[in-house]
């Protein structure tokens, strides 16, 4: 599923697009928690095509991706990045969006349109 088309589909908008180009990358999979722990664990098979969806919004989920290679972030509960974060975000080229929808509106909207969660090993 296109970047733009996940964005579209849960009335996400953009806080931080970085890397245009990334909106027509093709992404198989999510992963949803506030847990960055969580996320270092599970998420270990094609994580440059898996979005992470938090609420947690801080420094914390920029280093996660970073460390994943995970590209695109999309915060729920209308979650924004403060201004120090945002630039982190800028300097590691993430493609960030934020959703009015709860988390499990979210997860369960994305899922009923083909896009799968990861699977757990």
């Amino acid at each position: 599923m296109l970047a733009k088309d996940i964005a579209e589909i849960v009335n996400a908008k953009p806080v931080a697009i970085w890397n245009h180009h990334l909106l027509s990358k093709d992404y198989t999979a999510a992963f949803a928690s506030d847990l960055m722990s969580d996320a270092l664990a599970m998420i270990q098979d094609y994580p440059e095509s898996t979005v992470l969806i938090t609420g947690l919004c801080n420094a914390q989920v920029l280093r996660t991706c970073e460390m994943l290679d995970i590209e695109m972030i999309l915060f729920v509960r209308g979650k924004k990045l403060n201004d120090e974060s945002l630039e982190i975000a800028k300097e590691m080229g993430f493609n960030i969006f934020c959703t009015d929808l709860t988390m499990y509106e979210t997860c369960g909207i994305l899922y009923q349109k083909g896009l799968k969660g990861i699977s757990c090993h």
